[in-house]
This record gives C-alpha cells, structure tokens and sequence, in this order.
C-alpha cells in the first residue's frame, strides 16, 4: 500500500460557492477515489480561507460579526462536498486558532530563523477582490478584469520574503520535474515568470488595516499575508506545528495540489520558495485545470454568470454533475458551461447511454434465463468475438493477434484498462471518461451486431454466451465508472449482484434489481 495526498485549493468564503468550486471538488475527488481503489491510502484535504479585509467587509455589509459570517458560509461549502458525495479526508479552515495558527506561525519561524523575512516599505496596486496586490499589465482600462474594480494604490511598511533567493532552486526542480506541473504549458508558463526574475513578495499588512487574520509571531502590529496564512493549510491539516503530527510525517510531501490556473505563480513560485526556505519537501506535482466559462467568461460573481451547482444537483442528481465535469470539462484547459449542453449530456450520456445499456442487458438476462447466467466456458466466450474493429479495438497490444479471437474480456483487460489506468495516473480525467464510453460504444455495437433478441429463439446457447459477456461489459463499465460515479457504479454492479473487484472473481451475473439508474428530464 501506498500513499497519497491529494489538496484543493483552499475556497475563499465571502461569496457562495459557485460551479468552479464544484469542478475543484469534484476533480481531486475522481483522483482520490481512483488511488483508493488501486489500493492507495490516501489524505484528501479541502478546506476554506477566511481570513482577509474582504471578509470584514462583507460581513459588516451582512451586519454580522465577522466570526459568525465566516462560519456560516464556511458551512455552505461543507454542504457542497456533502451534495457532491466527495470523499474528503479533512476540511481545513484557516480561522481556526487551535489547529491551523500553531503551523501558520510555526513555518513564519522557520523561514525567519533562515533570515528570508525582513521588513521594508511596499508600494503597489491592491485588488480588494483577489486581496493581493497586482502589476499594471494585469489590468485592462485600467481596471482589474476579473473584479471591474480601479484597485487601491496602497503604501505601508510589511515583513517580505526573500522570494528572489530562491528563483534558480525553484527553476531548476521545476525543469527537473522534481516539482511536476501539468500540463506542460503550464510548465512553460511559470518557467517563463521565474525566468523574468522572483521579486521578494510582501508577507504581511498592518493590523490596522488587516485585524482579521494571524498575528506575526513577535509583532502583533502586522498579521500575517495570505501567503503564509493561507497555503500553510496543506501543513496544518496534516498537524505540522501540533503535537499529533503522525500525518505530516506519514503524508508530506504531497502527491498532488490541484488548482486553477489563476493561482499558479502562488503555488509554482511562492509556495516552493517558503518550503525551501523552512527546510520542507516541495510537493511531488501540481495539477493546473483550467476554468469553467459561461457565455465565454470566468464564472464571477461580480460578473454576474455564477451557476448554483446546489440547483444542478436538486434537478439532475450529483452523478450526472460529477460526470459532466469529468467527461466535457477538458481538465488542461478552459470548458463551457450551458444549461442547454448539461441536458444534453445528461440525456445521452447517462439516460440513453449506460442507463439504457444497463437495463438493457439486465432485462434480457431476467426475461430469457430467469435472471442468472454462469460463466461459460472461456472457448465459448472467445467464440463470438467483437465482428468489426473499431477505434479502441484496433489498439491491440499484440499486431500479430487477430480480431477474430478477440472476446470481450480479452479486449476490456488487455486494451481498455490498461488505456484507462494510463490517462487516470497522467491525470487525463476526461480522456479516461471518454474511454469508458467509447468501451459502452463497442458494447452498445456487439448488441446491434448479434441481435441476442432476436438469437434466442433459434440458438438459446449462443445467445446465453453473448448476455454474458455483455453483463462483463456492465460490471467493466461500473468498475471504470467508480471513481466518477460511485452511486451508479454500486447500482450498477447490485444489479449483477457483483462484489468481487477483478474479472476473474466473476463466476456468475444474477439479476438483483433493475430499476432505471437516472431521471428522464
């Protein structure tokens, strides 16, 4: 067994979660779920930042106090793991004195005991929306294009960090790998930042403008800046800076952080920079998604374009949104949302597709073998092979092998999986979703193909033989469908009354029930 720690971002809590929080959800939970189930014992962290000047505002805009405000909101994204069945670990909140602070101050201590944090005066311009500070060349008609706002020029004295002292370390483990980015024009793109030179990054503000938030260690005229506030999360949770730290030492480094892409220079450059400083491994890779759009834009709210993922839920159910994410959301680059392209794909994905198969094929074995079918004998299953080749079917491993001779176990075991468990360790989640349903395309295909309907009632036997291997195919579908759809993956194999995880633990196929496995909208 081994190990795996998987991090999403940290969701800020002024405003409710929208469908890109879903997506950062969703995403790191299909990845965690498939190392489970290759045997892994995973840490799945999210969590919520909540400390910052946007947050006092807003809850002074609420007429609430500021803890009550957090909290609150804090419990609308636990709902939302919660509706989208993800499976996290922990839940990490960076207002929590008890269990964040002590390793927030801790990694302070550390990088200052190394002599990276001094204090100067900074000048720059200040986006109260991303509560960071942003260069002119990020703004368009003079204005911050995510928020619409002209932002603060601000000047005051803070602790910074020796971010430029690390510039070449953090290039060269990056172009080593040893930090692996994906994809690889992410790389190249923060290898182009580090390239242009790191300038030393503010580390604090004044507690009279920031009183909300982490006190600096010896100093409680400045609180900590989101850098060490906020990405220390991914040390905190693990008990770093605590007595119960058995899950740091078990855990860290990281396997994966998964972000979006605008984060990438805090994750790439800074965040690298303040581990080596404190004597820490950097994190195994970085998992950069790109953003859901509407209309061609970033979901903002300010925007005005935010879908409700709970709304989503209420009427298609958390399946279908979880695999909308992972089949039409390329996972390296931007992706559309449309409530007009969610029905569709929700009807032919999921109701015409593996619904209809399922139920299909269940139906079938009910209605012509009084619901159970043994397994026949391996001759017999290789003796009606798939009769055509097709995309998948052409990928054999062996050229000198013949279609002819290919059954459907063979082909699933031999070419599916292995495709499958390639693009899910490359974190290629929407290529391996389009590989479970290119496998119910060949599926649905040998139906067509040999008519079993039809066969029953002049060869019973041959026609038993290819229900089989078409109930092989549902319980393959169900298994590769496990880490996207866990419901209808467990419905799925209750229908073949199946527990066992291999193909070769499959001795027979009873039919438990068949009930539809998604709403016709």
């Amino acid at each position: 067994m081994g190990k795996f720690y998987i991090t999403t971002p940290i969701y800020y809590v002024n405003a409710s979660p929208h469908l890109g929080h879903a997506y950062a959800d969703v995403l790191s939970d299909v990845l965690a779920r498939y190392c489970r189930l290759s045997g892994d014992e995973v840490f799945f962290l999210t969590g919520t930042d909540e400390h910052g000047a946007k947050n006092v505002r807003s809850a002074e805009a609420a007429a609430e106090n500021v803890e009550d405000f957090v909290r609150k909101r804090r419990e609308v994204f636990v709902k939302l793991a919660k509706v989208l069945n993800i499976s996290n670990t922990d839940f990490i909140y960076t207002s929590d004195d008890q269990r964040h602070w002590p390793g927030a101050q801790l990694l302070w201590k550390k990088i200052q005991e190394k002599g990276d944090i001094y204090k100067g005066t900074y000048k720059g311009l200040y986006c109260v929306g991303h509560e960071a500070f942003i260069t002119e060349k990020d703004l368009e008609a003079g204005k911050c294009p995510d928020h619409n706002e002209v932002p603060q020029l601000l000047e005051e004295e803070n602790y910074f960090f020796r971010l430029s002292r690390y510039a070449k370390e953090i290039e060269s483990r990056i172009k080593n790998d040893e930090l692996r980015i994906f994809p690889e024009a992410r790389k190249n793109e923060i290898l182009a930042v580090i390239g242009e030179g790191l300038r030393d990054v503010s580390f604090s503000r004044p507690s009279k403008d920031i009183s909300w938030g982490i006190p600096v260690p010896g100093d409680h005229t400045q609180t900590m800046y989101v850098w060490c506030d906020a990405l220390s999360n991914y040390l905190t949770a693990l008990g770093y800076g605590r007595d119960d730290d058995g899950n740091f030492k078990k855990f860290w480094p990281a396997d994966v952080h998964v972000i979006g892409k605008e984060i990438l220079r805090f994750h790439a450059a800074i965040w690298p920079g303040m581990l080596l400083s404190a004597g820490l491994p950097l994190p195994k890779s970085i998992l950069v998604h790109g953003l859901i759009q509407s209309g061609g834009r970033k979901m903002s709210k300010t925007l005005g374009n935010v879908v409700d993922p709970f709304e989503l839920v209420s009427k298609y159910g958390a399946e279908s949104l979880r695999m909308f994410f992972g089949k039409e959301i390329p996972v390296f680059s931007d992706g559309e949302f449309t409530g007009e392209r969610f029905e569709e794909a929700h009807e032919s994905n999921l109701v015409n597709g593996i619904g209809n198969y399922v139920k299909r094929v269940a139906t079938m074995i009910s209605n012509y073998f009084e619901g159970v079918l043994e397994k026949p004998e391996d001759a017999l299953i290789a003796s009606v092979p798939f009769k055509k080749e097709t995309a998948l079917s052409s990928q054999l491993s062996n050229a000198d092998e013949k279609l002819e001779y290919l059954s459907i176990p063979y082909f699933i075991e031999r070419n599916v999986w292995p495709k499958y468990h390639v693009e899910m360790k490359n974190f290629e989640i929407n290529k391996a979703a389009e590989t479970i349903f290119s496998l119910l395309k060949e599926l649905d295909g040998y139906v067509q193909d040999y008519e079993p309907f039809k066969l029953v009632k002049t060869d019973k036997e041959k026609a038993r033989v290819i229900l089989w291997n078409l109930a092989y195919g549902a319980v393959s579908l169900a298994w590769m469908l496990k880490p996207f759809m866990p419901d209808t993956s467990d419905k799925i194999l209750d229908t073949f009354s199946v527990d066992g995880k291999t193909g070769s633990e499959w001795r027979a196929f009873k039919i438990k029930t068949n009930e539809a496995l998604f709403p016709r909208i």
